[in-house]
This record gives C-alpha cells, sequence and structure tokens, in this order.
C-alpha cells in the first residue's frame, strides 16, 4: 500500500495543499511549528477516523474557517483508494471511501495499516495507563475486526453500568445483563491483549537491542485482575463498592502495561535516550506485527525521532528504516543533516519537501 497523493484544505496551519509522494521515501524539513508534524497527522487521520493527539474535530479546523477537508489518494495491490474527510464546525464529520460514506467510522479501521513514532509517544511511558491502554488497542484493532468490535461493546456496557452506579440502582437483573456483556467481550479483550504482549516481547527486544547495541533487558507486563480471577464474579463482587464510587472499578478498562528497563519501570530509570530507544523499538515492533498479520506493508511516519539521540543510535536507525523490512517511509526533521544522510544511502526513489508557515515545496536535490 502506498499514499501517492495527499490534498489539505485548512488543516490545522495548511491552509491548502496538494502533495504527490514517493512510493518508498518522504522527507520534511523546516523549523518547528511550521506544519511538518500536521502532514504527518493529517495521513495518521486518513488511517485512523481521528487525530494521532487525540485533538478534537473543532480544534483541526484552520483558525478563522468552517470546514477542513483531508483526501488521500492511494496504491493498493495496484487498485485506487480514495478516501475523503470532512470536518464541519459543530456538524458530523464525513468520511468517505471511494465516494461512499462510512455507516461506522469503525468500519473502517484497518485498511490503511499505519505506525506512527513521535515526541507525543512518552506518555506511553511517562502518562497514565489509559496510554498504555490505548496504544494496545491501536495495534489489535488495525488487523483484529473481532477486538476492536468487542472493545466497542464492552465500552458501551461499561457506561451503561456507570449510570447505574451513579443513580444508585439496585436493580440487580439490570447488573446482571451487563456484567455478563462485560464479562464476555471483556474476556476477549484480555486474551488478544496478553497474546499481543507475549508474542511482541522477543520482537521488541530485537529492535532494541539492534538499535543501541547494548545487553539491556527489555521487557512489558500486562498487569490485569483477570489474570488470577473471574471476571463476571469480580464485577459482581464489587457492586457495593462500585456503588459507593460512582464508577466501575475493576476491568480490562482499569489493566496496564508495565515497561520495564534491566527488571525497574522504565519510567523511574531510564535516561532520555533509553526512553527514545525503547518507545522507537516499540513501534519497530508494532510494525512487525502488522506485516506479519496484515495484507500489505504499513506505512510509517516518523517525525522527529532523532532528537535526544546519540550518533550510533541515529546511525542504526537509518540503516533499519533502509531496509527492506520497510515499504513507504515519511519522516520530519528539523535538520536537514540526517534527512541527506537517510537519502545518501538509499538506493530507492525519494522525494524532499522544505514546509515553512503551512506551506510546503517540494525540492529538487
Amino acid at each position: 500500500m502506498k499514499l501517492k497523493k495527499l490534498s489539505l484544505l485548512n488543516y490545522k496551519n495548511i491552509e491548502q495543499v496538494e502533495i504527490d509522494f514517493s512510493p518508498k521515501m518522504n522527507c520534511f524539513f523546516g523549523n518547528n511549528g511550521m506544519g511538518k508534524t500536521n502532514l504527518l497527522d493529517a495521513i495518521y487521520y486518513l488511517s485512523f477516523s481521528k487525530s494521532h493527539t487525540n485533538t478534537s474535530d473543532s480544534q483541526i479546523v484552520k483558525a478563522g474557517q468552517d470546514m477542513c477537508v483531508i483526501q488521500g489518494f492511494y496504491d493498493y495491490a495496484g487498485k485506487e483508494e480514495d478516501v475523503f474527510c470532512a470536518i464541519r464546525r459543530q456538524q458530523r464529520k464525513q468520511f468517505k471511501r471511494n465516494k461512499k460514506e462510512y455507516d461506522k467510522l469503525s468500519e473502517h479501521i484497518g485498511l490503511l495499516p499505519l505506525v506512527m513514532i513521535s515526541p507525543a509517544d512518552v506518555e506511553l511511558i511517562r502518562g497514565g495507563s489509559e496510554e498504555r491502554r490505548r496504544f494496545l488497542d491501536v495495534v489489535i484493532s488495525q488487523q483484529d475486526k473481532q477486538y476492536l468490535h468487542s472493545l466497542i461493546q464492552y465500552n458501551k456496557a461499561l457506561t451503561q453500568r456507570n449510570v447505574l452506579l451513579k443513580n444508585q440502582s439496585y436493580d440487580n437483573s439490570l447488573f446482571d445483563v451487563l456484567e455478563a456483556q462485560m464479562g464476555m467481550y471483556g474476556q476477549i479483550v484480555y486474551e488478544k491483549r496478553r497474546k499481543l504482549v507475549d508474542a511482541f516481547v522477543p520482537v521488541f527486544n530485537e529492535y532494541y537491542h539492534r538499535i543501541c547495541n547494548y545487553a539491556e533487558d527489555v521487557n512489558l507486563n500486562y498487569v490485569s485482575r483477570l489474570n488470577d480471577m473471574d471476571f463476571q464474579e469480580l464485577l459482581a463482587s464489587s457492586r457495593d463498592r462500585d456503588r459507593i464510587l460512582s464508577y466501575t472499578s475493576v476491568g480490562v478498562h482499569k489493566d496496564d502495561l508495565e515497561m520495564l528497563l534491566n527488571g525497574s519501570l522504565i519510567r523511574r530509570t531510564g535516561s532520555q535516550g533509553q526512553n527514545k530507544t525503547y518507545l522507537i523499538a516499540i513501534k519497530l515492533a508494532q510494525f512487525a506485527f502488522l506485516k506479519e498479520r496484515g495484507d500489505t506493508l504499513p506505512i510509517l511516519l516518523l517525525d522527529d525521532v532523532f532528537d535526544k539521540l546519540d550518533a550510533d543510535r541515529v546511525e542504526q536507525i537509518i540503516q533499519l528504516v533502509n531496509g527492506d523490512d520497510f515499504g513507504q517511509i515519511f519522516i520530519t526533521d528539523t535538520n536537514r543533516k540526517y534527512l541527506d544522510e537517510i537519502l545518501a544511502v538509499t538506493s530507492d526513489e525519494y522525494s524532499l519537501f522544505k514546509v515553512d508557515k503551512g506551506d510546503v515545496q517540494p525540492l529538487n536535490v
């Protein structure tokens, strides 16, 4: 799968651009705040129908404008795919594939597999457990429709149970129905997350060691009360406590992913360089996971990945992304030096762009 052309109108600070891309390497450089990350975010939006930074749709529309349009033209195994999104203030957004609007946005997830590595990923380490659950959900949902359906149904039942708790309901029959649904769908979510983590760790370790060349041990540990308890029984036994709290205190919506470096939580012991390497390695493992289980190569977005890395780690990443394991790649950096180093060793077709105040200019190199 390749993104051949991107057309944007009033996307954040980008007024209007239409860009043709290389099927392999696409590099963007410019100062901070010029719109490089917004370009990658627009590509991400076409895959997930939302911003990578969870920015609300109303904030995506350029200040002073009423409407934003994002459109991508893809080559998918020789067939053209046209993905279109129109966002209007105070209105439901339109999301279309080949001019046909989706009934549910969840139907689109997985069509255009994509992995993005950006400075915002540091929240996976520093942030709360919801960030790490979201990472697991994004990885699995792109290649497993049953998982996405189960997650959606679980969250619907969870919302309804929380309403009962806030209203101080004692209708045990309603609780029984909702907890049965949460138990069924939650078990599917739990099992698929656990299997992902088990399969993820060896690949994650391999990428980490290839980047840093150190004998550090990295690991991931899926933390869940479902590891040793029946979920439906757990929900039933927590009703009285949850009624006091006014929310559901147990379930897969409370699970976590421990990120370990040499047996300790990396958020407590990791240096900036170790944290950055950890995050890049985990995202490259995500790419490998999607590649192995999907029908097409994912697109890889690398947003300012070289900052706070020493020269050896930068060199290893450059060698990795120029390998045959990757397809189409989009890279941004404020320092053109790193981009020139990447392009100097690539034997594939590439495109280089300068981004300035939301304007994008292709450069003849």
